[in-house]
């Protein structure tokens, strides 16, 4: 991918991410995560409706890579189902450890397929996707 463009995703993810602002509602989820190793502490909200994802909110402090990562995520698995959202981590976390995987399933996610190259930020990459695989299981 272009690194022009790359960067200007992330950053417009950054600066407008979608959904951002927790709800008052018990039929969203909760989820807290965080990197013991830097300030990102993001809280994620997952509501679950016919056994599709209906809605993902966030809030909290993180990296440009975690808050631009999370809002991708939540572009990408709005609608889905568990079968879809599983196919969409494991090439997630593929592309992030250097495997092989099918980058037509990532979208924009594509932009963090050199992490690699600064493994320091790795986890900001993961961290919402860690938050997705302890509800991945209630759907």
């Amino acid at each position: 991918m272009d690194p022009i463009l790359k960067r200007k995703i992330m950053l417009e993810h950054y600066e407008h991410p979608i959904h951002r602002g927790l709800v008052e509602d018990d039929r969203y989820i909760k989820v807290n995560t965080s990197n013991e190793s830097c300030i990102d502490n993001l809280d994620i909200m997952y509501k679950i409706e016919d056994g599709r994802i209906s809605d993902i909110r966030f809030d909290g402090e993180a990296c440009v890579i975690s808050i631009s990562a999370t809002s991708i995520m939540i572009k990408n698995l709005i609608g889905k189902t568990k079968e879809e959202i599983m196919m969409i981590l494991k090439n997630y976390e593929n592309m992030i450890d250097q495997k092989e995987y099918d980058d037509a399933v990532l979208g924009e996610l594509n932009v963090y397929h050199d992490i690699y190259q600064q493994p320091n930020r790795r986890k900001c990459a993961l961290l919402p996707f860690e938050s997705l695989k302890k509800i991945v299981d209630k759907m």
